[in-house]
């Protein structure tokens, strides 16, 4: 089968063998945005025509793509879902005469106060990932621009929230005055740790965020750490918005981001267990699985 990862900026698409291994993969710069007038058909051709050309099938989607933004969009499925739920969301797109693929859904939920949340992509890899998980219920965190925490029972995603972490920082970064005092450079844990404490001490975010300033106008926080700082302390409320009993927590995302995520989780005493960042495509293969026959 094919397997394609298609995001907002990126293009995954992995060909696997009858067990679900990967054969071959393929990626390009080839996001929902930069996809002109819809023409997604054409593009997914640009990129495994040869795969489609030989018959491999099915051909299996995830992520941005089945938004409205994407191909067709593929209405979410409620929580709690899993395979056979998110399996029966998965609509059909053809082309080119013979050519078809199945999209996954995304999900939805909505928390205490009624105000929904939702994910396109994610739900794939943490299918792709339950196998790792060993406890019947764990908490799944997916760090990123928008990051995910995910609540997974007995094989199902059963809640999610969503911080806007990494859009904020970015913000931040490169349109607050913030930025101003910041200079380019790799991460210093210490700062980064200092950030993730503060994030625990009254006042709330927003104060939190002007102290970013201050520490650098007086001289207590340099411009090359204040990146760092200002990451530890936005991760920091991630953390704070959590529940108490919390001790373990299961991270799945790139390797670096996930690693400052694991310093993060450490310095508040919880642990972290690494997933395969690759689930998707496990994830996929489940939903091949289930396709109704024909």
């Amino acid at each position: 089968m094919i397997a394609i990862d298609w995001g907002t900026s990126s293009f995954r698409a992995y060909l696997l063998t009858a067990d679900g291994a990967i054969a071959e993969r393929r990626s390009a710069p080839l996001g929902v945005l930069a996809v002109q007038d819809g023409k997604f058909a054409e593009a997914l051709e640009s990129q495994v025509g040869d795969w489609l050309d030989a018959g491999k099938a099915p051909v299996l989607m995830s992520g941005m793509i089945g938004s409205r933004q994407g191909w067709a969009e593929a209405p979410y499925a409620r929580c709690p879902a899993g395979v056979e739920e998110i399996a029966a969301g998965m609509i059909e797109v053809r082309w080119g005469g013979s050519r078809s693929g199945w999209i996954a859904p995304g999900l939805r939920c909505r928390d205490v106060q009624g105000v929904p949340d939702v994910m396109r992509g994610e739900e794939t890899q943490i299918l792709g990932a339950l196998e790792e998980v060993s406890a019947r219920t764990a908490w799944i965190c997916l760090p990123g621009t928008h990051s995910k925490w995910v609540r997974v029972e007995m094989g199902k995603i059963v809640h999610f929230a969503t911080h806007m972490t990494g859009e904020v920082f970015g913000l931040m970064k490169t349109h607050s005055i913030l930025g101003r005092m910041m200079a380019n450079g790799e991460t210093n844990p210490v700062a980064f740790a200092s950030g993730v404490l503060r994030a625990r001490a009254p006042g709330g975010v927003l104060h939190h965020l002007f102290g970013v300033r201050t520490l650098g106008l007086l001289q207590d926080l340099s411009e090359a750490d204040s990146a760092s700082y200002l990451s530890g302390l936005l991760i920091g409320h991630e953390l704070v918005a959590l529940p108490r009993l919390i001790d373990a927590v299961y991270l799945l995302g790139a390797p670096r981001l996930s690693r400052l995520y694991a310093e993060a989780l450490k310095a508040y005493g919880v642990d972290a267990l690494m997933l395969d960042p690759d689930s998707a495509v496990k994830g996929l293969f489940k939903l091949a699985q289930a396709l109704p026959r024909t």
